[in-house]
């Protein structure tokens, strides 16, 4: 069943978007850069091979983890902040937008592969690892349409299966790891501020210890490899032991427990502590500051143009109502240099040629 919902997802119009939708740095900026696919690929590695070794099921962890970003908008957290704040000023009564609530949207009802329904007709599992995050509000809306369905447990404070808290945990890992490779590739982080980080530091004299002459990106490359590693040992033992300790037997069982898929106190320190440095260093960096304001106009302007003249979308969207939703599907689908052309044509490149030329693919 897990394998079918994998298929699905991998086969998908939403997944292959992933590849031209931003992570932290703009698609184009660079070709080496992470964008949603690869970030999705290398979760599902980690959870495939965490899973493994906790004798989860790897099949149900891929899953979640290949489509737990299919609703993301273009542009990364930058698009999807201005296009929340879009939905909200268009009507002070919406729910918002989240990309989680939209990734589980895109495989219920958006996907229109199947001639006897919409959505990719996923597992009620994969659906709720899916649905990472949820507003309550968010979650009373669920509910109300899906009784008892993936959105109560966000009422009920209550724990999803093993295999979406291990997704949970692997997402962070991952782009945890790649932000630095990927800022430091960008000229955004040096080794020197890297040092600054008690962990990083840590390893990096492992590392000398073992090979004094190490230099350059590959002492970077074995630095992140040997956090990573240390971080997925970390989770293994200190979950199998929360595991055995509470010895949940089934899936309602797990979803009164406390979280069982974690790191150790220290580790999850060490990781709170990188989290934070990124955020300083790297997604509030001038450079990426600047992109970011860029792109946030380019989702409002798109948004208000799209709200005067529905007739500027594709006709299949142009056509439905309500109109916001409609609007909201249709930006939060788009790629980034669709998004871009997008604007260009509507507005001209007057905007967008403020963000550096390799950006802009045409």
């Amino acid at each position: 069943m897990f394998q079918r919902d994998r298929d699905r997802v991998i086969h998908s119009t939403s997944f292959r978007r992933l590849a031209y939708k931003t992570q932290v740095f703009l698609n184009h900026e660079g070709d080496l850069f992470r964008t949603r696919i690869t970030h999705s690929l290398e979760v599902a590695q980690l959870a495939r091979s965490i899973a493994r070794s906790l004798r989860l099921n790897e099949d149900l962890c891929e899953v979640i983890s290949l489509a737990h970003d299919l609703g993301h908008t273009p542009f990364g957290h930058a698009g999807q902040h201005a296009l929340d704040d879009c939905v909200r000023a268009a009507d002070p009564d919406s729910l918002g937008f989240e990309h989680n609530a939209q990734s589980l949207r895109v495989v219920d009802h958006l996907e229109q592969q199947c001639l006897t329904h919409d959505g990719l007709n996923l597992s009620f599992e994969a659906r709720e690892g899916i649905l990472k995050h949820c507003s309550h509000r968010h979650a009373l809306a669920l509910e109300a349409a899906e009784p008892g369905g993936v959105g109560s447990r966000f009422l009920e404070r209550s724990r999803p299966s093993l295999e979406a808290q291990l997704c949970n945990v692997a997402d962070e890992l991952a782009y945890n790891a790649h932000d630095i490779d990927d800022g430091v590739r960008a000229g955004l982080l040096d080794h020197e501020q890297l040092l600054e980080l008690p962990f990083f530091l840590q390893i990096h004299r492992q590392v000398l210890a073992e090979h004094p002459s190490a230099n350059g990106r590959r002492l970077l490359f074995e630095v992140i490899r040997r956090m990573l590693s240390h971080q997925v040992s970390d989770l293994i033992a200190a979950s199998s032991a929360r595991i055995a300790g509470d010895g949940p037997v089934n899936a309602a069982e797990v979803a009164q427990a406390p979280a069982l898929v974690t790191c150790g106190d220290e580790v999850s320190a060490a990781s709170a502590q990188l989290k934070a440095f990124l955020r300083l260093q790297l997604y509030q960096h001038p450079r990426v500051v600047a992109a970011n304001d860029v792109v946030r106009q380019v989702v409002r302007d798109l948004f208000h143009a799209y709200l005067e003249a529905p007739e500027q979308m594709s006709p299949s969207h142009a056509v439905r109502t309500p109109l916001k939703l409609a609007i909201t599907d249709y930006i939060a689908g788009m790629t980034d240099r669709f998004a871009l052309r997008e604007h260009a044509r509507l507005f001209g490149d007057q905007l967008t040629s403020q963000l550096p030329r390799q950006l802009l693919p045409f």
